[in-house]
């Protein structure tokens, strides 16, 4: 649904976006991570025709970037939530959306259905009449998603949805993009949030100017812990931890760290899928008595930061 070859933007001497290469398939809810000035905003940017590419490719819907007749077609194709909401305040909640609706050529009917829907949705109903100036951030936020929406399109480019939002508003829109995943929309999510990014995406790509990597959450944090990242077994024991039991544990072959707090043991070991039964056995052979053994990777905030440092370097 989404592609883009090489694409790159120069601003004067300044390379904002760097030869990024991805392919977004229908249907997916793609997470796009990277810091502030990383070139992410830049991406949609040009993705949804507002600014122009310098060189390279990219296509939404098999429609090009960048040809004249095609962005018309792309800017029917997409919804955008931008990073500023963008609303008339002088006009109701539905008026708003009516405005936009009309913009897009939807028929009256496509309008009241879409209006009514969205707005109780985003739990904005019994707003509807209410002038836009007068909603708080959070409101704010919810009506500009509504107002993306409102010609129903196939792909939905959201630029930090959630951010600055009050955790119950934050977790509203999450709720509403999860409904959207359900409907099989394209969605092409720009986020700082990596809780947000690993509740609600298929795939995660990590940009600083450059792409750095693409995948699953899952892929992604084994990737660290295979290229060695943190791994370690967290065992929870009936009593505390002794010092034969640390001993026992110590002597084995491929430990790293030992660490006791209380009753709970932390060993770092190169292969914990093979070794956690030879550890196991250390544990019941010097007295312990495990009540749980849980194998403890690299987290997507530990996979980020590694290749967020790695790529700035």
């Amino acid at each position: 649904m989404i592609e883009t070859v090489n694409l790159t933007k120069k601003f004067g001497d300044l390379t904002a976006v760097d030869g990024v290469t991805l392919r977004i398939e229908e249907g997916e809810v793609f997470g796009f991570l990277g810091p502030n000035g990383a070139g992410k905003t830049t991406t949609v940017r040009m993705l949804c025709c507002l600014i122009s590419k310098t060189s390279g490719t990219a296509s939404i819907g098999g429609y090009e970037v960048g040809n004249g007749p095609d962005s018309l077609r792309i800017r029917k194709l997409i919804g955008f939530v931008p990073d500023s909401v963008g609303l008339y305040d002088d006009l109701s909640a539905y008026d708003n959306l009516d405005f936009y609706g009309k913009l897009y050529d939807c028929t009256e009917a496509q309008r009241k259905e879409n209006i009514e829907r969205f707005l109780k949705l985003l739990g904005l109903w019994e707003k509807k009449d209410v002038a836009a100036g007068t909603f708080s951030k959070g409101m704010k936020q919810k009506l500009a998603v509504a107002r993306s929406l409102i010609h129903d399109p196939k792909v939905l480019f959201m630029d930090e949805p959630t951010a600055n939002l009050d955790p119950e508003s934050a977790k509203t829109v999450r709720d509403f993009i999860l409904e959207l995943k359900k409907e099989k929309k394209t969605i092409f999510l720009n986020t700082h949030n990596l809780d947000e990014a690993q509740r609600v995406c298929d795939r995660i790509g990590i940009l600083s100017t450059k792409l750095i990597a693409t995948g699953t959450p899952q892929e992604l944090e084994r990737a660290l812990s295979s290229g060695g990242g943190t791994r370690k077994t967290v065992v929870l024991l009936q009593e505390q931890a002794t010092d034969a039991i640390l001993a026992e544990v110590r002597k084995l072959p491929g430990v790293g760290n030992v660490t006791a707090e209380g009753n709970k043991l932390e060993v770092a070991l190169s292969d914990p899928e093979k070794q956690n039964a030879v550890l196991i056995e250390a544990i019941i052979k010097a007295g312990g008595h495990i009540q749980s053994a849980t194998i403890v990777g690299a987290s997507l905030e530990d996979v980020y930061l590694k290749l967020v440092r790695e790529g700035g370097s």
